[in-house]
């Protein structure tokens, strides 16, 4: 059930990407997929770190996915900005 509340922490905070320019690496789908894996892994560790199941979860479960959400779409921004960089310097 935690892995759920993850998945659907990072799809929650994905959402407000539309706010932001579309710089990140494949665009939409690209922030989508690193915002679903940050959200996984920190909530991962989070959980592991507290000793709880995976099946137990609580307001905590969700705030171990926010960190690792935002720090996926920040790194797939990251890379989708660099590349654009490189491309425009190339022409």
């Amino acid at each position: 059930m935690a892995a759920l509340v993850w998945f659907t922490t990072g799809v929650a905070i994905w959402h407000f990407t539309v706010f932001i320019p579309d710089r990140f690496w494949a665009g939409i789908v690209g922030a989508l997929l690193g915002a679903a894996t940050g959200a996984m892994l920190s909530g991962a560790l989070g959980q592991i770190a507290t000793g709880a199941g995976i099946g137990e979860t609580g307001i905590e479960t969700v705030l171990f996915a926010v960190p690792g959400t935002l720090l996926g779409l920040a790194i797939v921004y990251a890379i989708g900005a660099r590349q654009e960089q490189d491309a425009l310097a190339e022409a």
